[in-house]
């Protein structure tokens, strides 16, 4: 299959490489395209990053350090199937998955015979390279996003959303806005609504119950991604900003690397193995990089 897959530095559950105040919400399209419910958030000085010991040092997501962001929007929900696809419509935009000619799938969504003859990973092996998927097939020839329309959509590399944006007369969020955003006004909590995981035995994220990866519980109430508005959003109004899907930022994750930075990790991470749907893990891809849980949201200057 076309493409790089750098196995050395893929991160287990994350994808797999190729190579204090309260938003305003509002619809402000753009050139008469519908962009999202954009946040309107005021910025200003905030503590960005962690020195949680259940942090990853080598991820850079430390040490704690006053941040500065000036105002800005941000979508309230990631970019869905039904939006991607109007986008799709009128440009016939082909996603990088496309011209591949496969992308990522997680091994236990795919029927037995896809999965046997789809290759996998050395270090990963959780993961197929199918031929085939790629957006609007997410588990390659045969699949469908019939039930999931509202769901976020999947196989976008930051090429694709870099386009999209281009597009939608928008941009993606910077990390500094992207952890400010997702923080919804709470001073260093490990996740957007507090420190407990499940407060009150209530599931507020799409991520992996069970034994990662032989058999999720799906407790939360999915295997795979969430409607893009499901769970209680955080303060300032976002929803699914810990699980779901990675989403992609402008930023590189590392400056010595062409990688891009992605956040807020997927419904693949556990507390055994990624642990990164704390607010404040990070981890990065191959700009031409897609799998079935990275999508993204949008941003804009304000």
């Amino acid at each position: 299959m076309g493409g790089s897959r750098r196995d050395s530095e893929m991160a287990g559950c994350c994808a797999p490489g190729r190579g204090g105040h309260q938003g305003r919400a509002e619809r402000v399209p753009k050139d008469g395209r519908d962009i999202g419910a954009l946040i309107a958030l005021p910025g200003g000085i905030f503590r960005m990053g962690t020195d949680d010991r259940d942090g990853f040092p080598e991820d850079s997501e430390g040490p704690v350090r006053e941040v500065t962001v000036a105002p800005f929007v941000i979508d309230a929900h990631c970019v869905s199937n039904a939006r991607f696809a109007e986008f799709v419509s009128v440009t016939g935009y082909r996603t990088d998955a496309e011209r591949y000619g496969w992308s990522y799938v997680f091994a236990k969504f795919l029927p037995g015979e896809l999965r046997k003859v789809s290759p996998r990973p050395q270090r990963t092996p959780w993961w197929c390279g199918v031929a085939g998927a790629y957006w609007a097939t997410p588990e390659g020839p045969g699949s469908g996003l019939e039930g999931r329309w509202d769901h976020p959509v999947v196989h976008i590399s930051w090429n694709d959303a870099t386009a999209f944006c281009a597009w939608a007369g928008c941009r993606l969020p910077t990390e500094d806005e992207w952890e400010y955003a997702a923080r919804g006004g709470l001073d260093q909590a490990r996740y957007p609504w507090g420190d407990e995981l499940t407060p009150d035995g209530q599931h507020r994220c799409n991520i992996w119950q069970g034994r990662f990866p032989v058999h999720n519980t799906a407790e939360d109430g999915y295997t795979g991604t969430a409607p893009v508005d499901a769970y209680q959003p955080n303060g300032f109004g976002l929803y699914n900003v810990a699980g779901n899907v990675w989403e992609w930022c402008a930023n590189q994750f590392d400056p010595a690397h062409t990688s891009r930075a992605m956040r807020g990790g997927s419904y693949l991470c556990h507390a055994s193995y990624c642990n990164r749907y704390r607010v404040a893990a990070r981890t990065g891809n191959d700009p031409d990089s897609s799998s079935g849980n990275v999508g993204f949201r949008v941003a804009a200057d304000l």
